[in-house]
């Protein structure tokens, strides 16, 4: 690996600032969802909406919704891949069900539509401790490995 190898892998890799994630969430519509209860980890695919700097998805019944509420310390993931450049952003928040007909109504007026024909009807927010992220110019593999 050359000098400017290094230094082209170094500039590769770009931490976003909290204002550039949220930007990125708000482009995003699909992310995943992890969470752990009893020490054994598991992800949801889901699709969502970034509104007042929290995330917002639906669900129905189910081992999702059962272990939120066991656990409702949950890790979200979304990315973006375009032609010269790839995206990742992760937030670390808690999660809950909205349970009152306000926060409910807010939700359902939100863009926000189950992707496959079935009935969510319980729409949880995820209201965010710690947001990252990062950008990565696309590009060939460098030359050598650094030893």
């Amino acid at each position: 690996m050359t000098f400017n190898d290094v230094n082209e892998a170094a500039s590769a890799v770009q931490n976003l600032s909290e204002e550039e994630c949220w930007n990125a969430l708000l482009s995003a519509s699909l992310g995943r969802l992890a969470v752990s209860v009893g020490g054994i980890p598991d992800i949801f695919p889901v699709n969502f909406v970034a509104a007042d700097r929290r995330l917002l998805f639906r669900t129905a019944s189910g081992t999702k919704l059962i272990e939120l509420t066991v656990n409702n310390r949950v890790a979200f993931e979304t990315d973006g891949v375009g032609r010269d450049e790839a995206w990742s952003v992760v937030v670390h928040g808690t999660a809950r069900a909205l349970d009152t007909q306000r926060d409910v109504d807010a939700a359902a007026a939100l863009p926000l539509r189950p992707l496959i024909p079935t009935f969510k009807p319980v729409f949880v927010e995820i209201v965010p401790e710690s947001i990252t992220g990062r950008r990565f110019i696309l590009g060939p593999e460098p030359t050598a490995a650094l030893i």
